[in-house]
């Protein structure tokens, strides 16, 4: 991974030891972090969860790999904990390289401060990247603040995974599909909203989801 990411343009540090890896995070300051989900000493979540914490607001992107960590509630932990991407191994260098080119645009691009978006209750706030449902904050990851902020800005209208893969992860729908990973973040926002809140977010079999 480190002489692909490096034969294309990229500055890679790289350590075996997860206390040094976050040390590394803190110091450095990289544009991304990858790690594996399996470490002794630290696990690739518990890594993940504290860099997230130490990032501060404008975050830091977080990729986890794993070969033997590959079911659901694997990966649902790991986005849980802030995770912005999952690899299960084995993975192609070409895949590997799209999810790192995306993870990078997205925190790359201008964070655009807009107006506060009320509705039904929930109070979103796109500067301060926090939301509140009926004066209670809700604690969300940073996929799903962005994918809440989109349904919310498109009341009525369906939007299909690719588009969402497209906006709030910043895949190009061409070289990555999976709608699985929509499907996973739409189930977690839908826990945090609460059950009168999910239900307004409709899915619309074989076409996509929309917030009613």
């Amino acid at each position: 991974m480190r002489r692909h990411l490096e034969a294309r343009g990229y500055a890679v540090s790289f350590t075996d030891n997860p206390s040094e890896g976050l040390i590394l995070a803190r110091d450095l300051k990289p544009a991304a972090v990858i790690t594996d989900a399996e470490m002794p000493g630290m696990d690739g979540l518990t890594l993940c969860r504290a860099v997230k914490e130490s990032a501060g607001r404008g975050g830091l992107p977080v990729i986890l790999i794993s070969g033997k960590m590959t079911e659901e509630d694997d990966i649902l932990s790991a986005y849980g904990k802030g995770a912005d991407d999952y690899l299960i191994k084995p993975f192609s260098m070409p895949i590997m390289l799209a999810k790192v080119s995306a993870v990078l645009r997205r925190y790359s691009a201008q964070a655009e401060a807009g107006e506060r978006i009320k509705s039904e209750g929930i109070e979103l706030n796109p500067e301060a990247r926090t939301v509140s449902v009926k004066g209670s904050p809700v604690k969300l990851t940073r996929k799903e603040f962005d994918l809440l902020a989109l349904l919310l800005t498109s009341p009525g209208r369906v939007l299909s995974p690719g588009h969402l893969l497209e906006k709030v992860w910043g895949y190009d729908p061409a070289d990555y599909n999976d709608t699985h990973t929509v499907e996973v973040h739409i189930s977690n926002l839908r826990k945090k909203l609460g059950p009168e809140l999910s239900a307004r977010i409709a899915s619309v079999t074989g076409v996509g989801y929309k917030f009613d």
